[in-house]
């Protein structure tokens, strides 16, 4: 399947934030960013299903996420900031000393299960 075309869009979360604190290592933090958050039609149009795995590539880098159905708008995803979203960003930061962490283009493509 060819990769589809989406815009990226890491955020902070609650659980996230709190997770941290708790370690960057642990299950329940690496489960958080590692989702995806993905509208049902655009997880149609990639044939995957809540749970899948997908992988997003930017110019700079890729890394898998796991796919859960969210409500957010068609052709935007969201995942929690963690070390995968570092793996896809830039590291120039245009003077201001923070690297651009939203509204990045990426690909997207079904990670098939082994077999």
């Amino acid at each position: 399947m060819q990769p589809k075309k989406f815009i990226l869009n890491p955020t902070r979360t609650a659980k996230q934030g709190s997770q941290i604190n708790v370690g960057k290592f642990g299950d329940e933090y690496q489960k958080i960013v590692t989702t995806l958050e993905i509208s049902p039609a655009d997880m149609e149009s990639l044939g995957v299903a809540t749970g899948d795995s997908v992988r997003v590539s930017t110019e700079f880098g890729e890394a898998v996420f796991q796919c859960t159905e969210a409500k957010v708008p068609d052709g935007l995803l969201f995942i929690p900031y963690g070390p995968p979203t570092c793996r896809l960003m830039n590291g120039d930061t245009d003077g201001t000393g923070m690297p651009t962490s939203k509204g990045w283009e990426v690909e997207v493509v079904r990670v098939d299960a082994p077999e």
